[in-house]
């Protein structure tokens, strides 16, 4: 199993990282690349059509402000995509939050809060233990490690 993990700028490595340390705790390899749906889109655009094919299992997409890189990528593929808006920016991540979650009928992006990488990879982790019995037993060792937190 493996995941694709998206960011817009180089400058969202702190906020996305997260997300691919936390597939990786749980044996989840994580392929960590910056692109951005503005200024490479053909790059962009192949990544997402052949990523079923690379042997991914979803990606997670972090952006700021326009933040069209998870729509982009889930234009072209039909892996599932979790959307990351990003803070930063004169609204502090609220446009990307209405970037990354208004998608129009027929390819959805899951979107989760914002600057929430964390909570991106453990949604990705929730939809493989569906047939992994073994990451379906360490993500209930992690809930009952988090609820006494």
């Amino acid at each position: 199993m493996k995941v694709l993990v998206l960011m817009g700028s180089p400058n969202d490595m702190d906020k996305m990282s997260v997300a691919a340390d936390t597939l990786e705790g749980f044996g989840v390899q994580a392929d960590v690349r910056v692109l951005s749906a503005h200024r490479n889109p053909e790059a962009v655009l192949a990544l997402a059509r052949s990523a079923r094919d690379e042997g991914y299992s979803a990606v997670i997409c972090g952006a700021g402000m326009a933040a069209h890189l998870a729509g982009a990528v889930a234009a072209h593929t039909t892996l599932p995509v979790i959307g990351v808006p990003l803070s930063g920016g004169a609204l502090n991540g609220i446009d990307a939050l209405y970037s990354t979650v208004q998608m129009p009928k027929g390819i959805p992006v899951a979107t989760v809060a914002i600057d929430g990488s964390v909570n991106a990879a453990i949604l990705v982790l929730e939809m493989l233990s569906i047939t992994d019995e073994t990451l379906e037993s360490k993500l209930d060792d992690y809930r009952r490690d988090i609820s006494g937190a």
